[in-house]
């Protein structure tokens, strides 16, 4: 494994800027954060390293960059993708914290909070003995998703730059936004990337390869009670809180991400607000298989027809629309570009854990917009929340493995 030393101090640099992406917003991408981090911080590296067409896309909200060739022939162009903004939970004032030589068995304390990194509850860590553990301060996450998978890309350019002897072809990058609301790929510009397929770095520990993830769908119920005092309720109140709580105890109780595991779906209720005059529950559905996905898409409608007959009017207004899709389904006919990650990782003495991801990546879209792009390891573990950490040397190994596939795929195609 190299050490490369300007990675940590870049990845540091990087979570301490808050670029949290917004699901209620219209623009594109999101937030004006994500913007000024893509343009203010990404694009001036990206140039600083004497990377060649670095712009920024105003339709998708893109930074798209290329490392110029330095052979002779042609090899395929494959493009590196990691995405900018972090999810929803609090990115303010992020405070990394550093715990060198880990001894894989105490709690690491999160700053000066309530909150620790408990390996009996994360069993995890003990796989980090004698690794150097990078956590944030227990009010926030620490936005390794998917700072992580920049700071990997960004090490990476910078090391073939400065390392002239290291052939390679093209190699297009491309920072996104959006990607944790599910937008991020939506407006992406795959003619203009024009790379013959991609890799987004967004995964979990070394060795994680992603080429299934779930086919998944969005829906949202808004509920219209009639709302008249306690006293003459009896045969006139409608309470819309008590019609969503009936409306989610009509799905399956054991589908749900707390309850399921490996290649099993579920219905997620991320929100429910409501008084008795009115209430909104947002939902997501998750399911390996597309007709799976349909099954549970039909599931959800048949409970709202069913439901509005009984109450004698539309009181439940849904909208659904599918999100993205198992990119199984299309990497099967594209398998040269995994195995290509296999030997990598292979090669770098890695063993492969290929268990489809129980989410989605950039990926998921892109590779039904054309562009074949499995996701590698990025290093992320517990993301989404107070408890998120990543590890300097996971991080080490993804940029070892960058290399390799570049290696590989030059050696190929001589």
């Amino acid at each position: 494994m190299t050490e490369y030393p300007t990675l940590l101090p870049r990845f540091l640099k990087y979570v301490q800027i808050n670029s949290r992406s917004d699901e209620n917003s219209t623009t594109v991408p999101s937030t004006k954060r994500e913007k000024d981090f893509q343009k203010d911080v990404l694009m001036k590296e990206l140039m600083d390293l004497g990377l060649k067409d670095v712009h920024y896309n105003e339709k998708s909200g893109c930074v798209i960059a290329t490392i110029p060739s330095n052979i002779d022939y042609k090899v395929p162009v494959f493009g590196l993708l990691a995405h900018s903004d972090t999810a929803d939970f609090n990115s303010v004032n992020v405070k990394p914290q550093i715990t060198k030589n880990y001894d894989g068995k105490s709690k690491i304390r999160l700053g000066e909070s309530e909150f620790y990194l408990d390996p009996e509850v994360f069993p995890h860590l003990k796989n980090y003995k004698g690794q150097t553990i990078i956590s944030a301060s227990g009010d926030t996450l620490l936005g390794g998703d998917d700072k992580c998978g920049i700071s990997e890309i960004m090490t990476f350019a910078e090391y073939l730059m400065t390392h002239p002897e290291e052939k390679h072809g093209e190699i297009r990058i491309a920072f996104t936004p959006d990607e944790e609301i599910g937008t991020g790929a939506q407006h992406f510009d795959v003619d203009e990337f024009n790379a013959d397929f991609a890799y987004t770095v967004d995964g979990e520990a070394p060795g994680k390869l992603d080429w299934g993830t779930f086919s998944a769908a969005q829906f949202s119920l808004d509920i219209q009670g009639v709302n008249v005092h306690p006293a003459v309720a009896k045969g006139q109140m409608i309470n819309a809180i008590q019609v969503g709580i009936d409306f989610q105890n009509s799905l399956p109780q054991n589908e749900v991400p707390e309850k399921t595991d490996g290649k099993e779906g579920f219905f997620h209720l991320m929100n429910f607000e409501g008084t008795v005059d009115s209430a909104h529950l947002d939902y997501i559905i998750r399911d390996f298989e597309r007709q799976g996905l349909e099954e549970r898409k039909n599931l959800v409608k048949s409970i709202v027809k069913k439901m509005n007959e009984e109450l004698g009017s539309e009181r439940i207004k849904l909208k659904m629309w599918d999100q993205y899709y198992n990119m199984a389904d299309e990497l099967k006919k594209h398998m040269e570009i995994v195995d290509l990650a296999r030997e990598a990782y292979k090669a770098e003495g890695l063993t492969i854990n290929e268990d489809p991801v129980r989410g989605g990546t950039d990926g998921s879209q892109l590779t039904y917009m054309g562009l074949p792009t499995p996701n590698l390891f990025a290093g992320e573990e517990n993301m989404h929340g107070r408890f998120e950490y990543t590890v300097l040397e996971s991080m080490w190994k993804a940029v070892d493995v960058l290399r390799q596939i570049n290696k590989l795929n030059v050696e190929r195609n001589k």
